[in-house]
């Protein structure tokens, strides 16, 4: 009864190759846990490469941007004196946060469309415009113009005029076009002058609203962070952007095309190459772990002829390769099993009960020696399975003698 009830439950503790749920699942973590420390590392190079990431923009003359062609200085500069920037590259948003008591400055226009330029100019905020585009110029004021020629940059220009801002910086350098007046114009004035009369600075007002000041830099270089400390060039930037305590400080983005230097790169967002360098990582590991799966075995009949010592090598090498010792002894087990019931007379059908209480008969040995060697847990390494092997062939030698 004792014989039947431990067969019994060493029936039920081995399932096929003698392997467990928690072995298998050890059996596998030890063979993935590369493939998962090196997602993980991935996914943690991206989580520090999105949080080191800048929120600076690299846009010219931009609040937020601190290279040597940004405005973050004069920015700064000006917050620190009570002005809140509000600096943005949206057009409706700058429409939308400008209004009366506050100051628009709008930069850069590279051109902007005539119905644009008419809607900034129509919010009610004063007005400031460098390097204003024929566009957005002529929408603000028909008094002011561009000149047909460059500049010297070499020398700083005085400021010749009586606007204050100008006369309190004195003299500054930039590297317009020079603006200068219309024949008609009235109410309008030009600062740091050359011998022509064109200069690089006007103040007027706004042609539909005469409430309106509209102060015109014709370029943004001398308020650079690189520039802004030359000459009076932070006096006058300091002035015309802080009369009041708001600035919308708008910068349109540049319309990149793929034939500029840059190319479609400069057009792409600047997390864009963060991300794309972590999702290469992520297919690369993918790669690495999806290639060495070979999938299930496939049955099929061999083009030629195999001697079966060449097979059992074969399958031997395998099992020690993949240390699959499980395996191993279940094959040791089974084959034995079986060659020792058919010296027995037993049929293929017979239960494990009947098999160890048969070897028993056979071999006197007791039962719970049998059921260890025939249905024991499954071998831990190479020096249990080799045991295993010696114990069953001594085992079948004396089913044999009896």
């Amino acid at each position: 009864m004792s014989s039947t009830t431990s067969a019994a439950s060493a029936s039920a503790a081995v399932r096929g190759d003698g392997t467990t749920v928690a072995s298998r699942a050890r059996r596998r973590w030890r063979t993935s846990r590369m493939v998962v420390a090196g997602l993980a590392a991935a996914l943690l190079a991206g989580a520090v490469l999105v949080t080191l990431t800048p929120t600076t923009s690299t846009i010219r003359f931009a609040a937020d941007n601190p290279s040597p062609d940004g405005g973050m200085a004069l920015a700064q500069v000006l917050g620190d004196q009570g002005v809140r920037v509000r600096p943005t590259t949206s057009v409706a948003e700058a429409i939308g946060l400008a209004g009366p008591g506050t100051t628009l400055l709008v930069a850069d226009d590279y051109g902007m469309p005539d119905d644009v330029a008419r809607s900034l100019t129509g919010t009610g905020a004063q007005v400031v415009l460098v390097a204003p585009g024929p566009e957005l110029l002529a929408a603000a004021t028909d008094q002011v113009t561009h000149a047909s020629r460059s500049p010297d940059l070499a020398t700083p220009s005085p400021a010749r005029c009586e606007d204050p801002d100008a006369v309190a910086a004195g003299e500054v350098t930039t590297a317009g076009a020079l603006l200068r007046l219309a024949d008609d114009a009235q109410d309008a004035q030009v600062c740091f002058t050359d011998a022509s009369g064109a200069g690089h600075y006007a103040v007027t007002t706004l042609d539909d609203d005469p409430d309106v000041t509209v102060r015109i830099l014709d370029d943004a270089t001398g308020l650079t962070n690189a520039q802004v400390t030359t000459a009076g060039n932070a006096a006058l930037g300091l002035r015309m952007l802080g009369h009041e305590e708001t600035l919308v400080w708008l910068v349109p983005d540049r319309p990149t095309t793929a034939d500029e230097p840059g190319g479609v790169m400069a057009m792409l967002p600047p997390w864009a190459v963060p991300l794309a360098v972590q999702l290469l990582l992520v297919v690369i590991v993918l790669a690495l772990w999806q290639g060495r799966r070979l999938g299930p075995l496939a049955t099929e009949d061999l083009p030629v002829v195999v001697r079966s010592s060449e097979t059992t090598l074969g399958r031997g090498r395998l099992y020690r390769r993949s240390r699959a010792y499980g395996h191993a002894g279940a094959s040791l087990r089974a084959g034995a099993a079986d060659r020792i019931a058919r010296r027995l007379g037993l049929p293929r059908s017979s239960s494990p009960d009947a098999l160890v209480d048969a070897v028993c008969r056979a071999t006197s040995r007791p039962s719970e020696q049998v059921l260890g060697l025939l249905y024991g847990p499954p071998p831990a390494g190479d020096v249990e399975l080799t045991r295993l092997a010696t114990d069953l062939d001594e085992l079948e030698s004396e089913v044999h003698r009896a």
